[in-house]
């Protein structure tokens, strides 16, 4: 049976000319970045010209403005804890939306611990900030603020250029998590006023193991870690090379294909959706227009997300229930109780986050599929029977 991949969202599958590319840098013929002989001097050159790559992707206006991480969750707790931190005068309060990323939401709440106020900007039932929310929380002792680019749980695109007039506009620093949204839709860090971005490696088809924080000039962060002077003394430790220069490559070919590989996978997405709602009591979760080219995500009555995942394996289709990164606490999404739904209807969650690897011909067996672990779940269960 052949598999049909369809949660590149938690891990998508590094596009294999980003490996041909990074394997070079994995043989032991590469130094250390730091040193100043030849093979440390070449490797130096990779990472700077990966570096390059990352600062076309995101638009900034310097290269220097880029600091290799290793992740998305690490550039995150960089941008909130580092930035909190360097600058005390900004205030000691903290906001984020109510569906940012556990990786911002953690940090934010640890820092409670050192004396910061921490507030959520609500959403509406689409996923969407709720902007004069956001006036009201903004004060003039706000530190840092995060909103995400687009939510990977249920692809909403958020009105980034909006907040950071906003935040800007109260003197304080603006985080964005565009983890989900690099490589899929621009990302603008000029365009859009942000002053911290985070990416990650393998959301853009390359490694894991790396990932990246784009930092405003001008805006001063400590590092949340101790060690060496690598990476302006941002994030000590020798750079993991391989992924680097692999996530390098894959900002080059996402940015060199997006416009092209968003308008095929949005055929398919549309496609999938409109064979998922014709299921009875099945809802599109997230905006319907503004969201991510390749997601689309769905909650079903009276079953539990973890038992889809499951039955849908046995199909041949891998899915995901929630975010990947909580999904092991079992907890109800609290992205999807956030767009006002009651726990009963969080639970009965699916997302699809589509790749390279997809095609329309798929779409029939995925439809196919929902529909007979939907129509098996609920025959099971005491609480659609209750319904009968």
């Amino acid at each position: 049976m052949d598999q049909i991949y369809l949660d590149n969202a938690a891990c998508t599958p590094v596009d294999l000319r980003v490996i041909a590319y990074a394997a070079p840098f994995s043989d032991g013929t590469i130094g250390n970045p730091s040193t100043l002989h030849s093979r440390g001097l070449g490797a130096r050159a990779a990472l700077e010209d990966a570096r390059e790559k990352i600062k076309a992707l995101l638009h900034a206006e310097d290269d220097k403005c880029i600091v290799f991480t290793s992740g998305a969750t690490e550039a995150n707790n960089l941008a909130i804890q580092g930035t909190a931190l360097r600058n005390p005068k900004l205030g000691n309060h903290l906001v984020a939306s109510a569906i940012e990323h556990i990786s911002v939401l953690n940090p934010m709440k640890g820092l409670q611990k050192q004396g910061y106020t921490f507030d959520l900007i609500p959403v509406d039932a689409y996923g969407m900030v709720d902007l004069e929310a956001l006036k009201k929380l903004v004060t003039k002792g706000t530190a840092v603020v995060s909103v995400m680019a687009a939510n990977s749980e249920i692809g909403t695109i958020e009105p980034i250029r909006e907040v950071s007039a906003i935040v800007h506009d109260a003197g304080a620093y603006l985080h964005v998590d565009a983890t989900a949204a690099a490589g899929h839709i621009p990302v603008d860090v000029q365009r859009d006023g942000i002053d911290l971005c985070s990416v990650s490696s393998n959301d853009l088809t390359g490694p894991q193991g790396a990932g990246a924080l784009y930092i405003k000039s001008g805006v001063k962060v400590q590092p949340v870690l101790v060690g060496g002077g690598q990476e302006r003394g941002l994030r000590p430790g020798t750079e993991n090379l391989f992924a680097i220069v692999g996530m390098g490559e894959a900002a080059r070919l996402t940015q060199l294909e997006m416009v092209q590989e968003a308008d095929r996978v949005r055929r398919i997405r549309d496609a999938l959706i409109t064979g998922m709602v014709s299921v009875k009591e099945s809802y599109l979760t997230g905006h319907p227009a503004l969201r991510l080219p390749n997601q689309a995500s769905f909650r079903f009555s009276y079953i539990e997300g973890e038992s889809i995942v499951l039955l849908m394996d046995q199909f041949g289709v891998q899915v995901s229930t929630g975010s990947a990164c909580s999904s092991l606490t079992l907890e109800p999404s609290h992205v999807l109780l956030a767009l006002g739904l009651k726990h009963e209807q969080v639970h009965g969650s699916m997302v699809l986050s589509l790749g390279k690897s997809n095609t329309p011909d798929q779409v029939p067996h995925v439809i196919s599929a929902v529909t007979e672990t939907v129509n098996r779940l609920r025959a099971l269960s005491p609480l659609s029977n209750d319904r009968r």
